[in-house]
């Protein structure tokens, strides 16, 4: 070994050694496992929004919704990211490397939110109003203004809208708004805040969506995916409480691991059980939808959609409704509304209509498939009393010229078109048509729908039918060779010699069904008629619905037509391969006012006319509706009448109530769990069982506690600390005996453990405990107590330790 040398002597003693440099200035504290942990629940987050967002799937008909809602949940991760990056290292690129205060970085922490923000803006301007956009992507106040409109028509999409709806882009663009807010406010709980649990209430926004709106089931994987994505924030959450423990013993993470994974798979099978009987609305609406059926009501001057045409047929006079000035003498239906939805409660209603297309498009608006050719028909219309928020036309409009074509929507589905905080009060609108005159040889040659078409699934469905209307249906088109004729079979049932009358007032049915009842009884109106046959032409596996309007009216001696209220009516239209929808007229009806219908001739017997004053009815004023019973195939009320009145009015509200109080119950549940827990180890007295109970509350405070240590040893670190700074708080608390109480409990429990068996026990030990606990509560901040009552941490150790008990040992070799 070489031996070292001796410093160098020079004349007046030795050489002195050389200076020692200056340290360097402190460097910014490494953050890279700050950022690998707000990463780590950073992606947590999204993923976990995102499996909340997958509730939303039974409010849409397709999953047009996903993609924008992904993108929007990955630019507020992204953004998010990069911006608690970019901060730290701007502040120590600017400061030199000093270290970044605390107050500084607590302001920035709500920029983050901002930004996030602002980025959920540029997505929605390139996905929904890129025109006028800087790049397509960077908003302008046109293309704010282009955004606000189309959330403004979203807005009116929510109140046309039953669940399932159509992924219209007002929809889709609210959509994606409320999933971007419910991910900006996740990720600041759980990243910013560093409360991931917590995190987990934003997810019930999204879930209340589907609850809310559906009607029955919502489905297994509306529940299953948010219970999963809250208990991956809870496991988020034990990832990060275990993370930041400086001490410990050996494999203590492993075992905080099994608690955190034994938490998140019982959030998750609570979630489903709780989630599989949580009661749903039975609207099934976004929003009132068309209830109201527009400005008139019950005074006659309006369809309701979602009613029934008793209020206009029982005024006692007629009102002036429309001036019609046809280029033809005999023109079609007035179509005003087609109801396209079963059910056996309900009746027939409007199903979704899609608002995407205005009037004012270029393109016609409804030809008739296949290039076919009919009669065209332009008429100049008139509102004279009417008001409404659907506009009469004929069938197979091509274009409608109106004074504002924006607030008017068509749908081509449908053949309805309807406005947006519009009315026909006032209106006048050219309508130029084409009319379907098919003939029985046509009809005769349309072959049923293939197997798969979108109006054969979505115009034959059916609730299940009372027994005794299948059985008709079957006797009835038996012999049918063509779904025309299997259609004429069910037409001609519908007449005197079978039995059936036309009247207003009609005997009420006892089978509780309303379409068996009037198959039964045989006494019924227009709109039970066409409700009926329409419902049984869908049960013989044809596309049918119910078209509300008007028939032409009557010539004025002036010329033109002047359709009444007396005028309303409802008929059946089939469809028919390559030929489209095809009227139908079931009703006893003046021939007068019917419409030729060539291809469906009416029995000789069925001309009778169809007027108030000619049926025996109950009289009613002008805007109430009759107080005769009546037997209705939609189930629906007069105007002016609530279903179940006085008891469905109560119903949401008892709904949501009880969602809340499940919810709240949920909530409570860890808290009450806890207080048990405390009460058994208190009622216990021994030792053991208090210090325990001691731990269990360091833990939930998050105070530090190390199982390693004696018991003399962790009271006195919780001794320092009540001495400390939160010592004086617990002292203004009234705890001034806490480290007293500590440390009679930690000799105590040495004592126990270590001294002579049959020890007397010391009584007052539940009153340490009880002052011990009040001055370790008192030493932390408000926000830690609420943590630990109501998500205590002590929870999960319990149940991990639980899980590790029951884990078989492997035996060394």
């Amino acid at each position: 070994m070489t031996a070292l040398a001796p410093p160098p002597v020079r004349a007046g003693g030795p050489v002195p050694p050389p200076p020692v440099p200056p340290p360097p200035p402190p460097a910014a504290p490494a953050v890279p496992g700050t950022l690998r942990r707000e990463g780590s629940t950073t992606l947590a987050a999204a993923v976990a929004t995102a499996l909340g967002a997958w509730a939303l799937g039974p409010v849409f008909t397709r999953p047009a919704w996903v993609p924008p809602a992904l993108a929007a949940i990955a630019v507020v991760a992204a953004t998010g990211l990069l911006l608690r990056a970019a901060g730290p290292a701007l502040w120590a690129w600017a400061s030199g490397g000093r270290v970044l205060p605390a107050r500084a970085a607590a302001a920035g922490v709500p920029l983050v939110p901002l930004g996030q923000l602002a980025a959920l803006l540029c997505l929605m301007t390139l996905l929904f109003s890129p025109a006028g956009a800087i790049g397509g992507w960077l908003p302008t106040p046109r293309s704010l203004a282009g955004l606000g409109a189309v959330l403004t028509d979203g807005s009116a999409e929510i109140r046309e809208q039953s669940t399932p709806a159509l992924p219209l882009t007002g929809l889709l663009a609210l959509t994606v708004l409320l999933v971007g807010i419910v991910a900006v406010v996740v990720d600041l709980i759980a990243v910013g805040g560093r409360q991931p649990a917590l995190a987990g209430l934003g997810l019930l926004v999204l879930f209340c969506v589907p609850v809310s709106t559906v009607t029955g089931s919502i489905g297994l994987a509306a529940v299953a995916a948010p219970a999963a994505g809250l208990a991956l924030l809870l496991w988020a959450d034990q990832s990060r409480r275990l993370a930041g423990r400086a001490s410990g013993p050996p494999g203590r993470g492993g075992a905080g691991a099994l608690a955190a994974t034994g938490t998140a798979v019982l959030a998750l099978t609570v979630a489903l059980v709780v989630g599989s009987v949580v009661p749903t609305l039975p609207e099934g609406r976004l929003a009132q939808g068309f209830g109201d059926g527009g400005g008139g009501g019950s005074t006659g001057t309006a369809l309701d959609p979602a009613a029934a045409l008793q209020g206009q047929l029982t005024l006692p006079e007629p009102i002036d409704l429309l001036q019609v000035d046809a280029s033809v003498l005999d023109p079609g239906y007035l179509r005003v509304v087609t109801l396209d939805v079963y059910s056996d409660d309900e009746g027939w209603t409007v199903g979704n209509l899609d608002g995407e297309a205005s009037v004012a498009q270029p393109e016609e608006l409804a030809p008739l498939p296949g290039r076919r050719e009919g009669r065209e028909v332009t008429a100049l219309i008139t509102a004279v009393g009417h008001d409404d928020r659907f506009l009469p036309v004929f069938a197979s409009p091509l274009s409608v010229s109106i004074s504002d074509p924006g607030a008017w929507r068509f749908d081509p589905a449908a053949g309805t078109v309807f406005g947006r905080d519009v009315s026909t009060t006032g209106e006048r609108w050219q309508v130029t048509a084409v009319e379907a005159q098919p003939s029985a040889d046509e009809l005769r040659a349309s072959a049923p729908l293939p197997a798969g078409s979108p109006v054969l699934e979505r115009d034959t469905a059916l609730p299940p039918l009372d027994p005794t209307v299948t059985e008709l249906v079957a006797g009835l088109t038996a012999g049918a060779a063509t779904p025309y004729d299997a259609v004429l079979a069910i037409q001609r049932h519908f007449s005197r010699e079978n039995g059936f009358v036309y009247s207003l007032s009609t005997t009420p049915g006892t089978t509780g069904d309303d379409l068996a009842d009037f198959l039964r009884l045989k006494q019924g109106y227009c709109e039970q008629y066409a409700g009926a046959m329409a419902a049984m032409v869908r049960a013989a596996g044809i596309p049918a619905r119910v078209a509300l309007g008007y028939t032409p009216g009557r010539v004025q001696p002036g010329g033109g037509r002047m359709v009444t209220s007396d005028d309303a009516h409802a008929w059946v239209e089939v469809y028919f391969d390559d030929l489209g929808w095809i009227p139908f007229d079931p009703t006893p009806i003046d021939s007068e006012r019917a419409v030729d219908l060539p291809w469906a001739p009416r029995p000789a017997d069925q001309e009778v006319l169809e007027r108030p004053q000619d049926v025996p009815t109950v009289p009613t004023a002008p805007t109430g509706p009759t107080s005769a019973p009546v037997d209705r195939v939609d189930g629906a009320v007069p105007p002016g009448q609530t279903a179940a009145q006085g008891s469905s009015s109560a119903r949401p509200v008892l709904v949501g109530a009880g969602v809340l109080l499940g919810l709240a119950l949920l909530g409570a549940a860890p808290a009450g769990a806890r207080a048990l827990q405390r009460r058994r180890r208190v009622a216990a007295d021994s030792p053991a069982a208090l210090w325990d109970e001691l731990a269990a509350t360091a833990r939930d405070l998050g105070l530090p506690w190390d199982p390693a240590q004696t018991p003399r040893q962790q009271a006195a670190a919780l001794t320092r600390l009540l001495d400390g700074g939160g010592g004086r708080g617990a002292h203004r608390a009234g705890g001034a005996g806490a480290a007293e109480a500590v440390g009679r409990l930690a000799r105590a429990e040495e004592a126990a453990s270590y001294g002579r068996p049959g020890a007397a026990a010391d009584p007052s030990l539940g009153t340490a405990l009880a002052q011990a606990r009040h001055g370790l509560t008192a030493a932390v901040a408000p926000r830690t107590r609420l943590r630990a009552l109501l998500w205590p941490a002590s929870l999960g150790d319990a149940l991990g330790a639980a899980v590790t008990a029951r884990l078989p040992r492997r035996t060394p070799a």
